[in-house]
């Protein structure tokens, strides 16, 4: 076997897909785009941070659902903020506890990673109260998990 990679089924918005990700990450590649007899984009390969990506443009039979997301572990609050305005802009839908949904339906959980270090703290009341926190955000905000840590 050689690899195992997501594979993405667009209704027909592959093109704007791939134009929205290289603009909000820094290291889009994309490997090639394979367009029908009429011209139009039939499926792509791409590489989101790293991460392989093959996609296909299905039609409306098929949508996302938040039972695949992509986890995006940020660095600090500004970078939670760059990631999470524009993957809600033009048409994205911020949920809860750090969830938002892109304009084409993808879910994404854009994580700062002093959320990930303070839930693996020993002590279960700071985590409890981590989570509280959490379950009370739309976007994740880091000075309130960490006064939420601190007590």
């Amino acid at each position: 076997m050689k690899s195992i990679s997501p594979f993405l089924w667009f209704d027909n918005n592959i093109g704007e897909a791939i134009d929205l990700y290289t603009s909000v990450f820094p290291d889009v590649v994309v490997h090639g785009i394979n367009r029908g007899p009429d011209g139009t984009v039939f499926s792509a390969e791409f590489d989101v941070a790293g991460q392989h990506l093959r996609a296909l443009n299905g039609g409306p039979h098929f949508t996302f659902n938040e039972a695949i997301s992509f986890f995006v572990e940020c660095d600090d609050q500004a970078e939670v903020d760059r990631f999470w305005d524009a993957l809600i802009a033009n048409g994205g839908q911020p949920s809860q506890c750090g969830w938002l949904k892109d304009p084409f339906g993808l879910s994404w959980q854009i994580i700062p990673t002093q959320f990930l270090t303070m839930m693996s703290d020993p002590d279960s009341e700071k985590v409890q109260r981590v989570m509280a926190a959490m379950q009370t955000m739309g976007k994740l905000d880091v000075s309130g998990l960490q006064a939420a840590y601190d007590g």
